[in-house]
């Protein structure tokens, strides 16, 4: 196996910056243990919420914002995903912990939370492919994988006060609605496939199943691997969307990002699942089903609503790029993930088929 580093940033986007003076002056009022911060780096990777490295005196920390030009309050309220971190903690030892939420926007131009740096292996579908990790690997890492998000959907919700941060009862319906709403919200293409999903969508949702704690982003590079052991899963990070609700929600929006070897290009470049030896689609609902003990029927519904919902999610940043709120050449080229997403999703409908 070639030599595996650990995610590392580069050099800060100007526009995107937080203030170094700005940050010191308030971690000296309010987290002097911090340390004094001596320089501010950029992870690259990553669609939404902004995260930073900040190099201090007593060590690294990670630093999360929203995205500049973001009003999209339930998908990046740092002061509730700090909450989530703060909670989970406890009964999930898998996060980074929290150390500081400011709610002072004037710092930096909007609310942040800074916590634990963890250290270890991201594996994302641009390094992947040129670490030659073995079949075997993958199979056994793309098993954990699962396993993972089987253990992460069996924390008890009251016990650990995650049931207040959300409302189980009516969950598909409101997301199956909310993300509607979002993309035309956020429209700037009439996209046919688009609207065929949305109409079937909304004639198509299920009850809610017994809730879960949902992660609601989980995939490859959503979490951090031993430098030793790969097949060791030793956090999860982004935790943004988390919420409570149906369980097969969560697993239809990691199905949504488990492409396969026969996929389109571009679905293949946000995942390296589609690398031998990762499970297939089908494996993967198999698995979670043995491994949760819970029954999952109509699993077509779930994993075409996280097609969607990424499609939706692509648009709401290629929305913002075209109002010129980032310079990230990255996003100018969402478009064709939008219509690949949806191409996937039509087509499955056609096939009735993951």
């Amino acid at each position: 196996m070639n030599s595996l580093s650990s995610d590392q940033p580069g050099e800060a986007r100007e526009r995107e910056a937080p203030s170094l003076t700005a940050l010191n002056e308030y971690l000296t009022q309010h987290a002097p243990h911090l340390g004094e911060i001596q320089s501010i780096t950029q992870f690259p990777s990553g669609y939404s919420n902004l995260t930073f490295c900040l190099t201090t005196t007593a060590g690294d920390y990670i630093l999360r914002r929203p995205p500049m030009g973001a009003n999209i309050k339930s998908a990046h309220d740092m002061s509730r995903e700090f909450a989530v971190l703060s909670k989970l903690k406890p009964v999930y030892c898998k996060v980074p912990t929290p150390l500081l939420y400011a709610d002072d926007a004037s710092v930096i131009g909007a609310p942040f939370y800074i916590m634990e740096r963890l250290q270890g292996i991201i594996l994302r579908a641009s390094n992947a492919p040129q670490l030659a990790i073995r079949e075997d690997v993958y199979r056994q890492l793309s098993t954990a994988l699962i396993d993972n998000l089987v253990n992460i959907h069996a924390i008890d919700i009251h016990s650990s006060g995650l049931a207040e941060l959300g409302k189980p009862e009516g969950y598909v319906q409101r997301q199956v609605e909310g993300w509607i709403k979002r993309y035309y919200a956020a429209e700037t293409d009439s996209l046919e496939w688009m609207n065929q999903l949305a109409e079937w969508l909304s004639k198509h949702m299920p009850e809610s199943g017994e809730p879960a704690f949902l992660h609601n982003d989980y995939k490859y590079d959503n979490v951090v691997l031993s430098a030793k052991n790969l097949t060791d899963i030793i956090g999860v990070l982004d935790w943004e969307m988390a919420t409570v609700g149906d369980p097969l929600m969560d697993l239809g929006a990691c199905l949504a990002y488990w492409s396969e070897a026969g996929d389109h290009p571009i679905l293949q470049s946000f995942n390296l699942t589609s690398l031998p030896g990762n499970l297939t689609r089908k494996e993967v609902v198999e698995r979670y089903a043995v491994q949760s003990g819970r029954e999952v029927r109509g699993i077509l519904f779930y994993y075409v609503f996280g097609l969607f919902k990424n499609a939706v999610i692509a648009q709401q940043i290629y929305a913002r790029w075209k109002q010129g709120y980032s310079t990230d050449v990255r996003f100018g080229g969402l478009m064709q993930v939008i219509k690949a997403l949806s191409q996937k999703g039509i087509n499955c409908l056609e096939t009735q088929t993951i």
